[in-house]
Formats: structure tokens, sequence, C-alpha cells
């Protein structure tokens, strides 16, 4: 097999021409994913992104912990945001929709696993990751990460390295129940700072803690100095996110 049999024949394939324009329409498709988040998310501050296992049955502790925690976020005065799937996003979901403030998900379409759950005041379905992380991250006014799998370590990476390297405002980020992350937390000291590849201030970025009301009350010492709308500096970090 020749370089041209391998790599093709550029635009002189059809079907490289073909791949091409759908690939230039996409762009339509990822244009109207923002859009539609902006304009609906941007209603709903102050919010609280909450994240956790899509496995999570409901007769699960995590579930009961997690539905008492957004209910609590909710009657507080915070929309809650999830990812709108089954397990501790349902019951984030459920939990916000038995309060006082709205329940959002941001469903994401998926081969396996990701069915939206009824728990959702306002409903946005995303094809994109990438979009759909935007909007967790550009209106939340808090990160609360509970027990979860690769898909909940992304986002807590996600929001950890926006914050560390000053993309995106400082915000609360807490990981909720102790003995779930412990380890992780172990492994961030005795390896990543040990080994220089974080600071150890960085430590300081997130908090562990065990109850609703410590969450609750986290949020609120956040903000008690400052209010929970971005400064003028803060909105021109997230108009670049």
């Amino acid at each position: 097999m020749d370089q041209h049999e391998l790599f093709g024949n550029g635009s002189l394939n059809p079907l490289n021409d073909s791949l091409m324009s759908r690939e230039s329409w996409k762009i339509f498709q990822i244009m109207a994913e923002f859009v539609e988040g902006f304009e609906r998310l941007s209603q709903i501050k102050p919010s609280v992104s909450v994240f956790g296992s899509a496995r999570t049955a409901p007769d699960h502790p995590y579930y009961k912990l997690a539905e008492d925690l957004s209910r609590a976020l909710s009657d507080a005065g915070f929309s809650v945001v999830s990812g709108g799937g089954p397990g501790i996003m349902e019951a984030a979901n459920k939990g916000a929709h038995g309060g006082k403030s709205p329940s959002i998900g941001l469903n994401i379409q998926l081969p396996h696993e990701q069915s939206g759950n009824p728990y959702q005041d306002i409903s946005l379905n995303f094809r994109h990751f990438f979009s759909r992380k935007v909007m967790f991250v550009k209106y939340a006014s808090a990160y609360v990460v509970l027990p979860g799998g690769f898909g909940t370590l992304d986002e807590l990476a996600e929001i950890l390295t926006l914050v560390q390297t000053g993309k995106t405002r400082r915000i609360p980020i807490i990981l909720v129940y102790k003995p779930y992350w412990q380890g992780l937390v172990d492994w961030f000291r005795d390896t990543l700072v040990a080994e220089g590849a974080i600071n150890a201030e960085d430590m300081d970025l997130f908090q562990v803690l065990d109850e609703p009301t410590e969450v609750v009350d986290a949020i609120f010492a956040h903000y008690e100095d400052r209010g929970f709308e971005p400064s003028r500096r803060e909105r021109e970090m997230l108009l670049d996110l």
C-alpha cells in the first residue's frame, strides 16, 4: 500500500469532500447548543452544578444524600443543575424539584446509560460533551461533587483545572462524603504535591464535607463579603471561557 492509498488523495476523494461538508455544517449544530444554553441558563442564577454517578440505585444511601442536599440547596435559593440522567443526577433533580428553586437537567445523548429523568423544570439536550461542560461552569456559583465514576472525575478535573489556571472565577468546589473521596485527596497530596505536579496551595481549591447543611453553609460563607454576581473582571473571564 503506497502513501496515496493509505492517506487518500485529499480533496480529490469524494468521501473526503462529503465528510468535510458534514463537519462544516456541524458547526451550526454546535452553535445552536451554545445559544440555547446561554439563553436559558442565564436566567437561573444563582445556581449550583451537582455531579455524581448515573449508576447509583434509588435505594442507595448516596441517592438519598444527593436528594437531601439538592433539596437544601433549592430551598436556600439555588437552582440545581445536573446532567439530567439517572442515579445521583436524578436524585439531584428530584430534590431540587421538590424545593423552591428550579431543577435543571443538561442531558447528553449517549449510546448507553443516559436517559432523562422526570424531575427537570428546565431540560436541555446536548450532542457534544464540550458544549455541555461549558454550561455546567459558566453560570455555576458552586460545584458539588458526589460519589461517581469517570464522568464525575472528568467534571471535577475540569473545574479544578479552569480555576487553577485562571480561566474561570474561583467558586466553591465541594466533594461530598469523605470516606469516598479520602483516597483521592490523599493521592493529590502525597503524589501530585510531593512530585511537584501541583502546588500545595492547589489543595485549597476544594473542600471535602459530609452533610447537606455543611455544603450550603460553605457556599454562603464563600460569598458572604461579595455576593453571587460575578465581578466585572470575572465576567470578562467567563466571556473567554
